[in-house]
């Protein structure tokens, strides 16, 4: 359900910027409590922070008081730990002594089931009464690293690196998870947040004061589920606009649910698919692990965009330029020849047993001459013919030198981030390996501000997907050339036509429908009588095909239900009575409506264009090639609606089989722009007769060069 009323930024800059602290539940015997304590004392919290302990003097060495209401002053922030409940209540004391901000810690609520649905819904509608912010319940609580104010309830490892990644997460121990790895690789952050079960303060609330935070350039986030698809819509655009990388870990994959198990399409789409392409469309770069949500939010917040696809490497190692070259076809990076210039430039530095190619291995010589890798690139970085570089640096097994070793660290490390200050594009560090950062490193990369990618694997990956994002902010800059508008065809009385026909509509009462929207269609007759069925064969020309209808038989070929290639008087006539047999062993004769005759269509490509109504994203439209293409290789795509002409276009470019479509070997392709239109079309009804709408599935749609028909379809109202 989406939020009313939005919180907003400047609300949330008071609850992550608390100046007092209150801890309503501190004990020497919980955890919690403890970790909480000792964080905000690590951190140095500058503000007065209370104890809350009825029962105890005082907790962690220092005094307590009984209550809220004991309180000095109203504290800007309460966290509160007690059992469940008493959560409502200490809530309700805190409001009336003037708290407005709660963290609660306590699970027990919505995560529990139905009894503890209703506790958090009491907890939240007090809450909204009382003009009061909860973050959780079930959460850990926030650190705000740019400010160094940590009230979170799990141990926290200082010094905390502030810096330009926030991350966001539908979860409490992950959030550790997360940190220790940020922190392992030197990846600053400016807020953390766990929102547990988002009974209140949702992502898309967290999303918007951090669009508005200048120390923010990337976010990262954990999914359980997407509760806001509009706002969070509308928030992605804004990210785009401000170059803003919203990077997204979403978990749970889930077979489709049986709102579409009559179509088709049901089999093939998936709520994790929809979930994963709705993102997609949005410009949010998804990734499949917490190592790749950090990797990538750090690669976007630390460089930005990208310039182009043509990476340059420098590497002190044989087979990592192997290992690159090969995750760089699997990403879509193209490994350009060096130029003239810069290969003959490099020979003179090189030792004569290398070669200089790209990616670039300058040779185990490094061991004896340090300089070696740093000149080298200082020479590819000026190669034209790259968009950017990718300079490996070996940190395996780099131990804490002595004093006069790490100084000579420094100065070398001082030396390669002047050469990525101030090179003409830009120049990535990467790990061979995801292995942490030595101890040695932290403090030089915190004072060169060099930012270190986690390894060949992760880094080549979070590349591709940051290319991706780069290429969305090009396109997305891009004026739209003006479409035409839904004609009077589409103005549709919605609710008559769903009143009319509640559940499934027959192929023949779908067609009537397509047709009054301007949707071409191959030729049709409904035939009540052999002498019907005969007379339409004879007026189409053989060979025909015959199709029983019935709003009760969905899928016709499962039944024998269909007959393809008639050529003659004779097997027309066997058809239609085996056609009406096979149906009266399913449905009943009053639920039989006749049978369909068409021409048959020999030529051209066919396609599966099907919209149905996702429970999160609304109408979501998905696109294939028809057969084993669909039903077998799965090469399908899926975008919410609404969509431009030129997104259908980017669908079927996606397409495995698109070549297919683009003419192969000299066989005629498809008219691409025409079929986009007709797919348009398609969406364009969908979005008329939706919210009555469940499916609509077009199976298949043919193209052949400039002719686009529908030869089947299928439609299901919502009950």
């Amino acid at each position: 359900m989406e939020q009313e009323k939005p919180i907003a930024a400047e609300r949330l800059q008071a609850f992550f910027h608390p100046r007092s602290i209150a801890v309503v539940g501190a004990s020497d015997e919980a955890r919690w409590s403890t970790y909480l304590v000792q964080n905000l004392t690590a951190s140095n919290f500058s503000g007065p922070l209370y104890l809350i302990n009825p029962r105890r003097p005082s907790v962690h060495g220092q005094a307590t008081l009984p209550t809220l209401s004991a309180l000095p002053e109203a504290a800007d922030l309460a966290f509160v730990m007690v059992p469940t409940p008493q959560v409502l209540p200490v809530v309700a004391e805190g409001a009336a002594r003037g708290v407005r901000h709660f963290v609660v810690l306590t699970a027990g609520f919505r995560e529990t089931g139905p009894q503890g649905e209703e506790r958090e819904r009491e907890l939240l509608a007090f809450a909204q009464a009382h003009d009061l912010l909860i973050l959780g319940p079930n959460g850990n609580g926030f650190i705000n690293a740019s400010a160094g104010i940590t009230p979170y309830g799990l141990p926290i490892n200082f010094p905390l690196r502030s810096g330009p990644v926030a991350v966001v997460l539908q979860s409490g121990a992950l959030a550790s998870a997360v940190l220790a790895f940020a922190q392992a690789h030197a990846i600053g952050l400016s807020l953390l947040v766990s929102l547990g079960n988002e009974g209140m303060i949702s992502l898309c609330d967290v999303l918007e004061y951090l669009l508005a935070d200048s120390a923010t350039r990337a976010v990262a986030f954990f999914l359980e589920s997407i509760r806001q698809p509009k706002t969070l819509r509308q928030l992605a655009a804004r990210a785009q606009a401000q170059h803003c990388a919203l990077v997204a870990l979403k978990a749970g994959r889930s077979e489709a649910g049986s709102r579409a198990a009559a179509a088709h399409t049901g089999a093939l789409v998936g709520d994790a698919a929809v979930n994963a392409a709705a993102l997609r469309q949005l410009g949010i770069i998804g990734v499949s692990s917490l190592e790749d949500l950090l990797t990538t939010a750090a690669l976007a917040a630390y460089h930005g965009p990208l310039p182009g696809r043509r990476l340059g490497a420098v590497t002190p190692s044989g087979g990592a330029c192997d290992l690159i070259a090969d995750r760089a076809q699997d990403e879509g990076l193209l490994l350009p020849e060096l130029s003239d210039r810069t290969r003959a430039r490099l020979q003179a530095v090189l030792p004569p047993f290398a070669t200089p190619h790209n990616p670039l291995d300058v040779t185990g010589y490094v061991v004896v001459d340090s300089t070696l890798q740093q000149r080298a690139l200082a020479i590819v970085r000026e190669d034209p013919q790259l968009d950017f570089v990718l300079n490996v640096v070996s940190i395996d097994g780099l131990r804490r030198p002595n004093p006069e070793g790490q100084q000579a660290l420094y100065n070398q490390y001082e030396r390669l981030a002047d050469l990525v200050h101030t090179s003409p594009r830009p120049i990535l560090l990467v790990s061979n390996t995801c292995v942490d950062l030595p101890a040695a490193l932290l403090p030089i990369v915190e004072r060169t501000g060099l930012h270190i990618i986690a390894g060949l694997e992760h880094g080549l990956r979070a590349l591709g997907r940051l290319l991706w994002w780069s290429e969305q902010l090009s396109q997305s800059q891009q004026p739209d050339v003006e479409e035409p508008q839904p004609g009077p065809a589409l103005a549709l009385d919605r609710a008559a036509l769903a009143a009319s026909g509640m559940g499934s509509w027959s192929e023949v009462q779908t067609r009537a429908l397509l047709e009054q929207a301007g949707i071409p269609l191959v030729p049709a007759q409904l035939a009540r009588s052999v002498s019907e069925a005969l007379a339409a064969a004879r007026h189409y020309g053989f060979p025909v095909a015959l199709k029983i209808q019935s709003p009760a038989i969905l899928h016709k070929s499962d039944i024998g239900g269909v007959a393809l290639n008639l050529s003659s008087e004779e097997e027309v006539t066997r058809a239609f009575n085996r056609l009406l047999t096979a149906a009266r062993q399913h449905v009943p004769a009053s639920a039989i409506e006749g049978i369909l005759v068409s021409p048959m269509r020999q030529e051209g490509h066919e396609l599966l264009v099907s919209i149905l109504a996702d429970q999160v994203w609304g109408l979501t439209l998905t696109i294939g090639l028809g057969g084993l293409w669909a039903e077998v290789l799965h090469d399908i795509a899926l975008r919410p609606l609404p969509l431009k002409r030129r997104e259908i276009r980017g669908m079927l470019e996606e397409l495995r089989g698109f070549p297919l479509l683009r003419g192969l070997r000299n066989q005629p392709g498809a008219n691409l722009e025409r079929l986009s239109a007709v797919i348009s079309q398609i969406a364009l009804l969908a979005q008329t007769l939706a919210p009555h709408l469940e499916v609509l599935e077009i199976n298949p749609l043919l193209v052949n060069g400039d002719q686009v028909e529908v030869l089947d379809a299928l439609l299901i109202w919502r009950n």
